[in-house]
């Protein structure tokens, strides 16, 4: 550790994008920083890769630029100049056997206006969300479940074949019991002070068009994309983050699993990892909710208990490499699935189109990867690789008439990936933080929180390390050192 640092000395628990952006935050800010990651390698859902030589992202692979968090670390680490706009985001919905182009004119998949979706709904489907003009308006409370909140306005068809898989992609979840005040808080809003959800969808989208400047084009200098891309993936940012990490004289341990925590006096804890046990001056639980809730029992069972609960999906994503030969012409980005179709993807997404980076690495190779999975589904994320290899090229030959075998495969999986919001999540983080804040010195962080996002994530971190910095008190330089 930087002998320079002198500050106290703060322990973060997680390598996650989010204990990452805490340890930087703390770091920069003068902190003694050690942060410990249970696994091998750091950088959580973000993973970068290579398939038949061609880099790819084989976890997130795009940061919402609407959100300055992300975009904003990106270049304070140095990643500025290869920050990029997709090549196209143009996508379709496969619903019924045919490509659909998406829908215009919606708010995560909730139409302002019938007539948008004329070509992906039916008939009837269509003159389903006129009805919501002629409902009574339809009381919100504290909470609601996204799905059942449309379907009561626009009927279930506008659920299940637009709502359903563009929430999917977001939580693997069901959209029938994601919370809407957390995954769409502006809509949720606006739905408690408009009569119906039309006008209420109608509002957002016009204090969306009515900021001066978008953010990203802002932020970024990319115009106003509201995704960006890194050249060479997103995977990329975790081991930037980590190398400002230990400039600013921060370490970090992997294979560094936390096993206990202790306090020790009224503001200091011990912190236990295997047989080494760091004094700390305060600590940051950036690791996932199972996790954060085992090293908080001795302490704060209501927080524990709370965290305890939160139920995670797990998904896979198939990455296939074609010649670019043998691939036949595809339109935009790529497209998404309605579940209520029973296919076995759910997703998918045209990398070599999509990302220009990928294009330019491999012109001899079309990559392209497809998303298994959601919650309540882990026997289908369990399939041999061989099997989930074989159902996605079966449906996308059905969705697109791609006939080729691939060159290369790869079978990525993430175990418990993403955690679930259903109605109450924010009341139940609201909780946790109550109840953790009665521990001086301690913060939580990370996607369980305030949002799955690559943004989100960041932000998390960036107010649990805040608040320590806020509060913390100058201790003896010496303090923390491990034993």
């Amino acid at each position: 550790m930087n002998a320079d640092t002198t500050g106290p000395h703060v322990v973060v628990a997680g390598g996650g994008i989010a204990g990452l952006a805490a340890a930087h935050r703390l770091a920069v800010a003068g902190h003694r920083v050690t942060l410990l990651e249970a696994g091998r390698r750091l950088g959580g859902k973000l993973l970068a890769g290579e398939i038949a030589g061609a880099p790819v992202d084989l976890g997130a692979e795009s940061l919402l630029a609407r959100r300055p968090e992300a975009v904003a670390l990106a270049r304070t680490v140095g990643l500025g100049d290869r920050l990029q706009a997709p090549g196209t985001t143009t996508a379709s919905v496969w619903s019924r056997g045919e490509l659909v182009p998406m829908p215009k004119g919606h708010v995560m998949g909730v139409p302002g206006d019938a007539h948008a979706v004329e070509g992906l709904l039916s008939a009837e489907g269509v003159r389903r969300i006129g009805l919501d003009a002629e409902l009574p308006p339809t009381g919100i409370g504290d909470d609601v479940a996204i799905g059942a909140y449309v379907a009561a306005r626009m009927g279930h068809e506008v659920v299940d074949r637009l709502v359903e898989p563009l929430l999917g992609g977001v939580y693997a979840g069901d959209a029938y019991r994601i919370s809407m005040k957390a995954a769409v808080p502006a809509l949720f809003e606006a739905a408690r002070s408009h009569p119906t959800l039309t006008s209420a969808v109608r509002a957002v989208q016009r204090a969306g068009a009515a900021v001066p400047a978008d953010a990203a084009g802002a932020a970024t200098g990319l115009g106003g994309s509201v995704f960006l891309g890194v050249d060479g993936g997103v995977g990329t940012l975790p081991g930037a983050v980590a190398d400002a990490i230990r400039a600013a004289g921060g370490e970090i341990l992997t294979d560094a699993p936390v096993t206990g925590l202790r306090r020790t006096g009224p503001t200091g804890w011990q912190v236990v990892s295997g047989d080494r046990v760091l004094a700390a001056d305060a600590v940051v639980l950036a690791t996932p909710a199972g996790s954060a809730a085992a090293l908080l029992a001795p302490h704060a069972p209501t927080a524990s208990a709370e965290l305890d609960a939160v139920a995670y999906a797990s998904m896979a994503l198939v990455t296939l490499a074609f010649r670019r030969t043998d691939v036949p012409a595809l339109a935009g980005s790529g497209f998404l699935v309605p579940p209520v179709d029973g296919h076995t993807i759910k997703a998918s997404t045209f990398s070599s189109q999509k990302w220009q980076w990928v294009a330019d690495r491999a012109p001899d190779l079309f990559v392209l990867r497809t998303s298994v999975g959601r919650h309540g589904e882990e026997e289908q994320v369990h399939r041999e690789d061989a099997d989930l290899v074989a159902a996605s090229l079966k449906d996308l030959a059905a969705a697109t008439g791609l006939a080729a075998r691939p060159v290369a495969t790869t079978v990525t999986r993430w175990i418990g990936g993403l955690p679930q919001y259903p109605v109450g999540h924010l009341d139940r983080v609201a909780r946790v933080r109550e109840a953790v804040a009665a521990l001086p010195g301690l913060r939580v962080a990370g996607a369980a929180y305030d949002g799955v996002g690559i943004p989100a994530c960041i932000a998390s971190a960036h107010r649990a390390a805040d608040e320590i910095i806020a509060t913390s008190k100058r201790t003896d330089p010496g303090a923390g050192h491990s034993r």
